[in-house]
């Protein structure tokens, strides 16, 4: 499966330009990724946005944002002037996410942003009552689990000859 999540700065502002047939828009941009090591030098992708999110990237995207970005990774071969085949990486957007104070994922961009939390274990209720159920203190612990396995340890001598 081809999916990335990738913490880039942008470089370039996005490009919209349309298709043909259909007149789907469709934006470029160029970002960089740090390296992994700190003596690693930075890398630089081209990334593209179809649709929706091409107008998104257009719209809330400047040069020297920081982004985190969702997608599918490619390669594609490029001939340069002088002729010499080059593969370049292609990074296909999927999702969004601002990043820094206040930033958030865009509703139009990243629909998973706007479901409800996930649910909480919680204890079997014994019966209704009127009341609320008393808070937790601020510095109780987790509750522990029983890891232990289900079937007794067996004897020694069992009389199972295999």
């Amino acid at each position: 499966m081809n999916h990335c999540l990738l913490e880039v700065e942008v470089l370039e502002a996005p490009q919209v330009r349309y298709t043909q047939d259909n007149q789907t828009p469709v934006a470029e941009m160029a970002v960089q990724i740090d390296g992994l090591r700190p003596d690693d030098p930075p890398g630089q992708l081209k990334v593209v946005g179809w649709g929706n999110l091409a107008q998104e990237l257009q719209n809330r995207v400047q040069v020297g944002q920081r982004l985190m970005l969702e997608g599918r990774l490619r390669m594609n071969t490029v001939t340069r002037q002088d002729g010499v085949k080059e593969k370049r990486a292609e990074f296909t957007l999927a999702r969004l996410h601002g990043m820094g104070p206040g930033a958030t994922s865009s509703p139009a961009v990243n629909p998973a942003a706007t479901t409800a939390p996930a649910p909480q274990r919680r204890a079997p209720a014994a019966a209704p009552s009127s009341t609320p159920a008393p808070a937790a203190p601020a510095g109780a612990q987790p509750p522990t689990w029983n890891t232990s396995p289900l079937v007794p340890d067996l004897p020694d001598d069992d009389d199972i000859p295999f």
